[in-house]
């Protein structure tokens, strides 16, 4: 039970994490490159949920997880005033699990 309590605690956390800030009605920053930062944002954060789930569950069932996630945070963002839940921004997270696990294949092949 401790063991798995502390696989699964980050996880559980990060995703808290996640749902607070997309809970925020608002966060852009108002810079001219907002967008891109954004999206680069939403592909690391991502990643490290990736990173976390990979622990608890393994690569492929880690990257389920965090595509699952991406989807239900996007869709828990329609409930936000001034949020939209966009697909591609699931795509966009999902993709930056998936560099993330591409870079853990690669470097544990170089």
């Amino acid at each position: 039970m401790k063991r798995l309590l502390s696989l699964l605690a980050p996880v559980i956390a990060w995703c808290a994490v996640i749902f607070a800030f997309s809970s925020v009605p608002d966060l852009s920053s108002g810079l001219s490159y907002d967008y891109p930062l954004r999206k680069v944002a939403h592909a690391a954060e991502f990643a490290v949920l990736w990173a976390l789930a990979r622990r608890a569950l393994g690569d492929g069932w880690g990257l389920v997880f965090t595509v699952l996630y991406a989807a239900s945070d996007e869709y828990h963002q329609t409930f936000v005033p001034g949020r939209l839940g966009a697909w591609t921004d699931v795509a966009i997270d999902g993709a930056g699990a998936l560099l993330a696990l591409t870079f853990v294949r690669l470097r544990a092949i170089l």
